[in-house]
C-alpha cells in the first residue's frame, strides 16, 4: 500500500482542528504517503541526499537560484479571516482543480491531494511551515513555503 489512512497520519489534527475542520469529502482526498513511498518520491523529485528542505545540497534543484522567481508574503493572508490564498500564488499556479499535487514537508512526510483541496484548505496545510515544497504532477510550477512568512514562486527542475 502506498498511502496511510488519514486516521493514522501523525499530523491529522491539522485537518480536523476545531477552528478549521475540513468536510469529510475533502478529508477523503488527502492521502498521506507511507514512509517508503514518501522517501522514494522525495528522492526522485526533491533531493537524493537531504532529508528535509533545511539541509538541501547545492545539487538539489530547489537550491538553484534559477528555479525561483518572486517571493511573496503568505503569512498576512494566513492570519486573516479571508480563506483565499495570496493572489500572487494563484496567478503563478493556474492549474485545473483536478491536478494532483504533492505537498512535501520532508523525506518521510508527503501528502497527495488535488489542487482544489489545497486551494480551499491551504491554511491547514501550513500549520507546519518548516519549508514545505508544493509540486504538481506533470507540472513545472512549484512553491516553497518558509516559516518567515514568505513563499518562493518557481519552476520544478
Amino acid at each position: 500500500m502506498s498511502y496511510l489512512p488519514l486516521d493514522q497520519y501523525q499530523r491529522k489534527w491539522i485537518f480536523t482542528h476545531q477552528s478549521m475542520p475540513l468536510p469529510e469529502e475533502d478529508l477523503a482526498q488527502i492521502k498521506p504517503m507511507t514512509a517508503q513511498r514518501a522517501a522514494q518520491f522525495w528522492k526522485d523529485n526533491i533531493s537524493a541526499q537531504s532529508p528535509d528542505s533545511e539541509r538541501l545540497s547545492s545539487q538539489d534543484w530547489p537550491m538553484h537560484n534559477k528555479a525561483w522567481g518572486d517571493e511573496v508574503d503568505w503569512m498576512a493572508e494566513w492570519e486573516s479571516d479571508d480563506p483565499e490564498m495570496p493572489v500572487a500564488i494563484t496567478q503563478h499556479i493556474d492549474w485545473q482543480d483536478d491536478v494532483t499535487i504533492y505537498f512535501c514537508y520532508e523525506k518521510y512526510n508527503i501528502l497527495e491531494t488535488k489542487w482544489s483541496v489545497f486551494k480551499r484548505h491551504w491554511k491547514n496545510f501550513l500549520f507546519y511551515d518548516d519549508g514545505p515544497i508544493l509540486i504538481g504532477r506533470r507540472r513545472k510550477e512549484a512553491l516553497w513555503f518558509h516559516s518567515n512568512g514568505l513563499v518562493k514562486l518557481g519552476q520544478h527542475q
